[in-house]
């Protein structure tokens, strides 16, 4: 349905009681769920959410029957949650029991659980759809986030704050935890305490999802906070903040958007928001994002090539019957001595001369070093033979299959590797002989 700038500007400036309680739950629900998910993520766990979510729906059908055939009103939001927190600690003991007593793997045990809870849930809710007030309660499948009220507001809002408060004060258990469990309890650390406190918050932040996002999506907004947050950092620290505040961005925009589009379920809106920020993170990213990270590749690629030009030149210098020293070479003899083409050579100089390794010449067919490029030269020259060395004498392997092998490792040697091997191959300082032919 078309809406007006009047309705537009009433929604952006949460006008409406309902919209500001909408919003603020959600927000508050999307911190928590990006807080906890990203401890299920770290610990390789991220479906351990999926199961806990999909084994609620028998716990909510259970507890709308027994309170409804009690005379009391079975839609009952406190019911409904103690009903879906029992069943889904029931499914996720369940997986823990076949993990424990079989050898059948975690994924196996994982859809066991999540197929038939969800099944078994399916079935009990057709079953009481005859009883007084059943309608609707299939929305806790799918979400039902604009019928919250003040009090679920103030449900999640004490979840989220038990959640951070946690979080917060075991910090530095839950890195341990989530980075080296083994570890973790060989210094005698309570891990398994550990792993139920986390599982324990996943399980109070599914269960309030539910009334935002439904049992199915939930488990997105565990996830893709998280995932996103990861593309973006490498520290937990920091990793933590950032996925919560994606989540808390996702619900309150994906709130806001289903307002502004009746047609529109929040669930599947928060869900998609936050989808749209997870693929800004996938490609943006600066740590792990696929453009960065193609950056990063084509930035050691052009130092590669350079390298190897730089390395050419001077071995030509070296082969010659003259001392070595700094004369213009040929791009015919560059040309046999690796195996370019003439337009990978013309780039490789062009970005040579940008960065002041090449003098100009006046014999376009010959290029000469610039007392920079020389030195850089003869240090990078250097530094190969010496790694070459090395493998020879510690890692066995021919002179004549060598070089390729130090090619692969040469360009990222640092300066303390490169001490350690001067130290040990070179103390004069000298550039040594290559071991092979040349």
């Amino acid at each position: 349905m078309p809406f007006s700038f009047h309705d537009f500007v009433e929604v952006l400036t949460l006008q409406s009681y309902n919209t500001r309680l909408v919003v603020a739950a959600t927000w508050c629900l999307g911190i928590g769920s990006g807080l906890v998910g990203s401890l299920l993520l770290l610990r390789k766990r991220s479906l351990m959410g999926d199961v806990l979510s999909h084994a609620t729906l028998p716990g909510i059908a259970i507890a709308f029957a027994i309170v409804a055939s009690l005379g009391g009103a079975g839609k009952s939001l406190p019911a409904l949650l103690v009903g879906a927190t029992l069943s889904g600690l029931a499914g996720v003991a369940v997986m823990l029991a076949i993990r424990r007593t079989t050898r059948l793997r975690d994924d196996v045990a994982m859809g066991f659980v999540l197929s038939v809870f969800f099944g078994t849930g399916v079935a009990i809710l057709r079953m009481v759809q005859n009883l007084p007030g059943a309608s609707g309660l299939t929305d806790y499948i799918y979400g039902r986030t604009a019928s919250i009220v003040l009090s679920d507001l103030l449900l999640i809002a004490l979840v989220t704050t038990a959640v951070i408060v946690t979080v917060v004060l075991l910090l530095k258990e839950f890195t341990l935890l989530c980075f080296d469990e083994a570890f973790a309890a060989s210094e005698g650390w309570p891990v398994l305490l550990l792993d139920t406190l986390v599982l324990a918050l996943v399980t109070a932040v599914t269960v309030i999802g539910i009334q935002a996002v439904g049992l199915i999506l939930v488990i997105a907004f565990l996830i893709i906070p998280a995932a996103s947050a990861r593309f973006w950092t490498e520290n937990m620290k920091l990793m933590l903040v950032i996925s919560a505040a994606i989540g808390g961005i996702s619900g309150h925009f994906g709130a806001l958007l289903s307002d502004l589009f009746a047609d529109l379920p929040s669930g599947p809106v928060i869900v998609l928001t936050a989808s749209s920020i997870f693929l800004i993170s996938m490609f943006f990213g600066g740590k792990r994002g696929v453009l960065p990270r193609y950056m990063d590749h084509l930035k050691l690629k052009r130092r590669v090539g350079r390298q190897h030009l730089l390395r050419s030149v001077y071995e030509i210098l070296e082969a010659s019957d003259q001392p070595v020293s700094n004369r213009p070479v040929t791009l015919q003899s560059l040309l046999q001595h690796r195996s370019w083409t003439m337009g990978q050579l013309k780039r490789k100089l062009s970005l040579a001369r940008r960065e002041d390794h090449l003098e100009p010449t006046s014999d376009p067919s010959a290029v000469l070093l610039s007392e920079s490029g020389f030195g850089e030269a003869a240090r990078i020259t250097r530094n190969h033979r010496l790694w070459e060395l090395y493998l020879i004498h510690h890692a066995e392997i021919a002179p004549s299959h060598v070089d390729r092998d130090a090619d692969m490792v040469e360009h990222i040697l640092g300066p303390e590797m490169v001490r350690e091997l001067e130290a040990e191959l070179a103390p004069d300082l000298q550039i040594p002989a290559s071991p092979h032919l040349i």
